[in-house]
Parts: structure tokens; sequence; C-alpha cells
């Protein structure tokens, strides 16, 4: 069975980005995958402190509510990450998760140990932006890097500019198509 990890990066519940990913794991889980999603502001957890603790042993040594995403993350097949874009960047929350995983570059680049079996993984993000101009690229440069340290392979994104008001996704019915249509691309990439 494949495992589908949604993570929400918005700090909005119901907003337009979980929106968004919600359609994407609509798609998911029509092709048969089982789903898990979180919602990070929902959580409660520190950012990285850069303190080396993880550099001897590839584990973080915060004890929060990352250790939750660390498992699903390694028992994950497919990952889909969710923010919104706020001063052309991802949202904190995803931000947080991102540099928590320190922890994993430190296990592989440091310590030279795999993450785990060799299985085929696949990622995608999704994001909306609230102004026409919205720039998406730090963000997509963030993901991309984010999932060959999780030696997930990056399968693209779905970005929408001038998307900001609660609800404004709903008036994308065209967008929610192509997000359920991306969780279906991804479940199939790794069946």
């Amino acid at each position: 069975m494949v495992l589908v990890l949604g993570i929400s990066g918005s700090p909005r519940r119901n907003g337009n980005t979980e929106t968004l990913l919600d359609s994407a794991l609509e798609g998911a889980m029509e092709e048969g995958a089982d789903v898990v999603k979180v919602r990070l502001n929902e959580l409660d957890m520190r950012g990285c402190q850069e303190c080396g603790g993880c550099l001897n042993t590839g584990k973080c040594v915060i004890d929060d509510d990352m250790q939750r995403i660390y498992d699903l993350i390694e028992d994950a097949d497919v990952i889909i990450v969710a923010s919104p874009i706020f001063f052309s960047g991802l949202s904190s929350q995803v931000k947080m998760v991102v540099d928590r995983c320190q922890c994993i570059w430190a296990r592989k680049y440091k310590l030279h140990r795999p993450l785990g079996d060799t299985k085929r993984r696949v990622g995608g993000f999704l994001s909306v932006g609230g102004m026409r101009r919205s720039d998406f690229s730090n963000a997509i440069s963030v993901m991309k890097v984010f999932f060959v340290i999780l030696d997930v392979e990056y399968f693209g994104e779905l970005t929408h500019p001038w998307i900001d008001d609660e609800g404004a996704i709903l008036e994308h019915p065209d967008l929610l198509k192509s997000a359920r249509e991306l969780g279906i691309k991804l479940v199939r990439a790794v069946s």
C-alpha cells in the first residue's frame, strides 16, 4: 500500500493552501493510497537550534512533535508539501520542518548512513500566493533541496498567484482539479 504524507504549512486551517492539498490527497486516495495529513500549525515544535547534537547520531535532540514527522517522512512513499507564499518564501511552519531535517542531512552526509530502503519515493509542492506577481522560485528551490536530502524525487509543483482572500481557491476549480490529478500521478509513480 502506498503511503502519502500531506504536509499543510498554512497557518489557516482549511485555508486556500490546505484546500489545494486536500484535493491532491483526494486524488491519492482515489488511487488507493493511505493518506496522512499533518497540519504543522497545530503541532508543538521549535526551530533548529544548530546545537550540533545530531552530528554524532543523525537524530535531533529536541523532543517535540517533530519526532512524529520524522517517522512519517521515513515511512512515506509520497510526500506532498503545501505552503502559502510569504515574502517570496515558504511559511515559517514549513521552513521549520525543512530546517529541522538537518539531522537527516547529518545522517546522510556526515555519518554516511542511508535513510532506509532504496524504494522509489516522490514528492510534490503546492503553493498559492496572494500577489498578482507572486514569486514562487525561492520556495521551489528550497523544496527541491529538501527532497534531495530526503532521497525523494522531486516530481513537480503546482503554484498559482493572486489567491489570498479566504475561500478564493474555490473560484479556481481547474486548479483544484489539477491538484487532484497531481495526487493521482504521484501515487502512480510509485505503484
